[in-house]
């Protein structure tokens, strides 16, 4: 009996996908989520953002990743959010160690 009580309250936590906007920190990033919602009074559909403190224990993700995020116990001071999955990884475009400038073209 006491597993099923149990089982229905971890189902129960909240789950938010967004996106990895720090990673400096060790086992830990900061996630920014994005809501879209009327507007109280004038009905206008706006933007809210919201920052999570995620604990990511393998150091996975990356900045610019889509994660899954899962409420759970507090970890630390700020953390209450743990990392489920990346979802898709950032499509940077790494340049070549020159930095784009090519300087002895024009020297011909």
């Amino acid at each position: 009996m006491k597993e099923t009580q149990t089982d229905e309250k971890r189902g129960s936590r909240k789950e938010r996908n967004g996106i990895v906007v720090s990673d400096k920190q060790d086992k830990t990033i900061i996630v920014e989520t994005v809501r879209r919602m009327p507007h109280p009074l004038f009905k206008k559909i706006i933007k809210k953002k919201s920052k999570f403190v995620v604990h990511d224990e393998k150091n996975e993700a990356k900045i610019g990743d889509m994660v899954l995020i899962a409420e759970t116990r507090p970890t630390s001071k700020s953390k209450r959010w743990r990392l489920v999955k990346v979802v898709s990884l950032s499509q940077k475009i790494h340049n070549s160690g020159d930095g784009g400038n090519d300087t002895n073209a024009d020297k011909s």
